[in-house]
């Protein structure tokens, strides 16, 4: 990886990073926001410590660890990334109620055309603030977009010390045994 300075990492926060997406994608990812990382390299998941990827792996829904650069083939395996919100921050709790509720309302909206069997929200409390909807929890929820189902997982974020990657997994896994 090439080594980013804290001044790439300033000018990240002005770019967009793009979806990976299909059509009819049994599984469609979304975090939170890019972090500067993401959106400085263009990969999704980038920091080192985010353990997205590992858990994907584990959770077996990629056949081996991918890089964030081999993103692009997810949608072969019926997987996609996108965020609640497209603004890259430092940190998720740099963003406003305000951006999280037009980002959920952008999500609908996405899904809706998208038409995933599944919307995973990777963070509790991404969905919670997206959604106006105080007391989901991790799992399965009652909500859908069209005929597309939603699952909140845990955030993969090294910051989220409540999860280890093996819990994580677990409950990863338990999504992917309800796509099959």
């Amino acid at each position: 990886m090439t080594r980013l300075t804290p001044a790439d990492l300033e000018a990240a926060r002005d770019r967009l990073v793009p979806d990976v997406v299909a059509d009819g994608l049994s599984v469609l990812f979304c975090g939170i926001n890019p972090g500067l990382m993401t959106a400085a390299t263009g990969h999704h998941f980038a920091r080192p410590g985010n353990r997205f990827w590992p858990v994907l792996h584990l959770s077996g829904f990629t056949p081996r660890l991918m890089k964030p650069s081999e993103q692009g083939e997810l949608p072969s395996l019926g997987l996609g990334i996108t965020n609640v919100v497209a603004r890259a921050t430092a940190r998720a709790d740099e963003l406003s109620a305000e951006e999280y509720r037009e980002g959920g309302r952008l999500l609908a909206a996405k899904v809706k055309r998208l038409r995933p069997r599944w919307l995973a929200v990777v963070g509790v409390t991404a969905y919670r603030a997206a959604f106006d909807d105080r007391k989901a929890v991790v799992g399965p929820q009652t909500r859908t977009f069209g005929t597309t189902r939603v699952w909140v997982l845990p955030n993969p974020s090294g910051l989220n010390a409540h999860w280890t990657v093996h819990t994580m997994a677990e409950e990863y896994g338990r999504l992917r045994d309800a796509t099959a």
